[in-house]
């Protein structure tokens, strides 16, 4: 956890308890055309509450405790919901904003990369973006490592199950819309 993150969102008045589960990072898009990759400092939206720039510590600096993680071979347990769903919704939001949708395969790349390089950078924008709603969600809350890893390959299992060859993107189309209910 990261106290002045949270001081910072409670005097702006956001949901830094993620009650609503509204803790949401914006698309930034400075050249009109491909979005820009987020930084140290990043815009936070709280419901109706917009943050200036707030300064996010890098992932493995969140690092907290060595509590181990549930199995998620059935999905998130209620404890790690509201972990998945800032991520998933992350990912849908970048494809809505930049109408630009993964395929499968470079979901499965990407959650494996932030798995394994959690401070990392890649070639993807969207990358940064599951960076950084990463780093907002632990700021705000302790996660290990070993709970951290858990959630990423789950996420990259997530993707390659709905994978259906190089081409698909039923992991955006299905899972990604059922789950956030878009």
């Amino acid at each position: 956890m990261d106290k002045t993150v949270i001081d910072c969102l409670a005097a702006a008045g956001a949901d830094y308890e993620l009650k609503g589960h509204r803790v949401l990072i914006p698309i930034q898009v400075s050249d009109g055309e491909a979005p820009d990759p987020l930084g140290e400092e990043v815009c936070v939206l709280s419901g109706e509450v917009v943050l200036p720039r707030v300064k996010l510590k890098k992932i493995s600096e969140l690092f907290s405790g060595n509590r181990q993680p549930p199995d998620f071979k059935q999905g998130p347990t209620e404890e790690y919901v509201v972990f998945f769903l800032l991520i998933e919704r992350m990912a849908m939001d970048f494809c809505t904003s930049t109408k630009r949708i993964e395929r499968d395969v470079e979901f499965e790349r990407l959650y494996h990369l932030l798995r394994r390089r959690p401070d990392g950078r890649d070639f993807n924008p969207l990358f940064s973006y599951l960076q950084g709603i990463v780093r907002l969600y632990m700021s705000l809350r302790d996660v290990s490592q070993a709970e951290f890893e858990a959630v990423a390959s789950r996420l990259a299992r997530s993707a390659k199950t709905f994978s259906e060859g190089p081409t698909s993107r039923n992991y955006h189309d299905v899972a990604l819309k059922q789950f956030l209910g878009q």
